[in-house]
């Protein structure tokens, strides 16, 4: 049975890492914790050295909370600024207890000129998301990606793949 830490409270990015841990390792057996890590970043990330940066840390932040543990989760989304137009990403970290790090980093969507007004105005994104759309803490449930894809994409599904793409170390040891 494997302990894994996940650096934060929030639903999304819990159940990210138990659909991650649990593909890549369908025969193990996992015990899935929360911490409320801090990023050591500010609540809305800008740009990816600074996303990268707050996945890192929270990971290393349960990792100091809870040195027993298996493994350890940071994830943090982000947003970068491109010719005047705001795109939304996100960084998964994950660490083991010997120091061994795998990042993975999501795609990126344009966000809407409405909501890209209130985030340049220092609204974080799932703020501006919930004005915009009239959505109550929608960054603890679908996202804005669900709200602008019609829910065909959650931020579930979209976390997902870099999380996995965070496993890959630990997946193929021999490589890394």
């Amino acid at each position: 049975m494997k302990n894994i830490i996940v650096g934060s409270a929030n639903p999304v990015k819990l159940e990210t890492t138990q659909l991650a841990f649990t593909k890549a390792w369908p025969e193990e057996e996992f015990i899935f914790s929360t911490f409320d890590a801090l990023s050591g970043v500010p609540d809305q990330p800008f740009g990816s050295p600074e996303t990268k940066t707050g996945a890192l840390n929270r990971a290393h932040e349960c990792k100091k909370a809870y040195p027993a543990a298996d493994f350890y989760a940071g994830l943090e989304g982000g947003l970068e600024e491109v010719a005047g137009e705001y795109w939304a990403f996100a960084w998964m970290c994950v660490l083991d207890q010997a120091g061994k790090t795998g990042f993975g980093r999501t795609g990126s969507f344009l966000l809407p000129p409405k909501v890209s007004e209130l985030i340049a105005a220092g609204e974080e994104l799932g703020v501006a998301t919930d004005i915009i759309f009239n959505q109550t803490n929608s960054k603890q449930q679908g996202g804005t990606i669900s709200v602008l894809t019609n829910g065909s994409i959650t931020r579930t599904d979209f976390y997902l793949d870099a999380m996995t793409f965070a496993l890959i170390p630990f997946l193929k040891p021999e490589l890394y």
